[in-house]
């Protein structure tokens, strides 16, 4: 890639950075306005929207607007017994109503895992208006690597927590984590635990994703085609996850390192990874570094063709029409990881009893709220959250 590593960070940086101004700030006018109009319930679940975003952007609610929405949370870290093994996990109970229906969060790739600060604070914020919420560890996503296993510790996971709670429960996928909650759907060994599913930010066709990362475009249902600028992000998860394929056997171990410091955001740990490394495996270092050469998309090209049907056995894409849990789509109009238009093309492919929304919002990028949203904007997501809400309460 043409960036350092450095200039990576600091768009990372400026992708999880706060918002400058209140993300939904002059709602409650039109929530008043809704509130002689619709029933207390709906009204409810949309303060309780409104609430839970302002909590995840990092605002402090108003005193009558926290007493009406949200509740004490009790946390508690446990390990699940599944089928499929010991699972990692934290649960967050509301403290006055511990018997709340219940939604299991997966987090996306990222080397914190369940521990990943704006995961935490979501899930403690859904907690907090009223849902008992599980967040299980996926050690595959967590280490960079999307994989059938997943799927595995998604279903099994799910399985576990809606015996826990004598019923079906909601799932909720970040990033890949969401196709691949929408893959579990289709297995009829999990099928009956899942009550709706929620996937924000996630693919529809994992080929066509990888295609996007060489080509910054994205085809939507249409025939239009999407143009972003791809995140380098991508093209180094797919070489650090088939990495043998790009570089010889004997450089697999220290250039592995440098990858994996890169990706886990330790910056001390790369540069003793960069110093350890000959001259040979500099070279072949700034090339995996360089996704937007010639020769390096070359590779990934390669390695696309090389995983076409673990790739297709990793998208929903095939699963969607027979799919019959209720369905929710989120995306960021301007995600750069995952294009929104996986969300369009999952979308055209549910049925229509099965789609309850999609939403393709400026408000937001990969998972991050974004910095200066239109009040009309911040309006249709905070509708789409309290129809979220209320189907996973019902």
């Amino acid at each position: 890639m043409a960036a350092t590593a450095e200039a990576i960070r600091a768009s990372r940086a400026e992708l999880s950075s706060p918002p400058r101004r209140p993300v939904v700030a002059g709602l409650l006018l039109l929530l008043f306005g809704f509130v002689l109009a619709a029933s207390w319930s709906s009204v409810r679940a949309h303060l309780q929207a409104l609430a839970l975003l302002q909590m995840v952007s990092g605002e402090k609610l108003s005193t009558s607007l926290a007493r009406i929405t949200t509740e004490p949370v009790t946390v508690t870290d446990l390990t699940l017994q599944t089928t499929g093994g010991p699972v990692r996990s934290r649960l967050y109970t509301p403290s006055l109503h511990p018997q709340t229906p219940g939604i299991v969060v997966f987090h996306g790739v990222h080397y914190l895992g369940m521990d990943e600060p704006r995961l935490m604070a979501f899930a403690r914020a859904m907690s907090a208006c009223g849902l008992t919420v599980l967040t299980p560890e996926l050690p595959d996503i967590k280490d960079y690597r999307v994989s059938e296993g997943s799927v595995k510790v998604i279903g099994a996971s799910t399985v576990w927590f809606a015996q826990h709670m004598h019923q079906p429960v909601s799932v909720m996928g970040l990033s890949f984590s969401g196709g691949l909650a929408l893959v579990a759907a289709a297995d009829p060994v999990f099928r009956p635990s899942m009550k709706m599913i929620l996937a924000v930010g996630s693919q529809g066709a994992m080929e066509r994703v990888a295609a996007y990362y060489r080509t910054s475009e994205d085809t939507r249902p249409d025939g239009t085609q999407e143009l972003l600028p791809a995140h380098e992000y991508g093209p180094l998860v797919m070489e650090y996850e088939h990495l043998e394929e790009f570089v010889p056997k004997r450089d697999i171990v220290p250039l592995r390192a440098l990858l994996k410091a890169h990706l886990y955001e330790d910056k001390d740990a790369e540069a003793t990874a960069m110093t350890a490394l000959n001259s040979t495996q500099k070279v072949e270092a700034l090339q995996l570094m360089d996704t937007s050469s010639i020769a390096t998309r070359s590779m990934l090209r390669a390695a696309e063709l090389r995983h076409v049907d673990e790739m297709n056995g990793l998208s929903p894409e095939k699963h969607l029409p027979g799919l019959t849990v209720p369905v929710f789509l989120l995306h960021g109009e301007a995600d750069n990881i995952i294009p929104a238009a996986e969300t369009l093309w999952m979308a055209s492919e549910l049925r229509a009893a099965t789609l309850r929304a999609a939403l393709i919002s400026p408000v937001l990028s990969h998972l991050d709220m974004a910095r200066s949203p239109s009040m009309w904007d911040e309006w249709k997501l905070v509708h789409f959250m309290a129809l979220v809400l209320r189907e996973a309460k019902s």
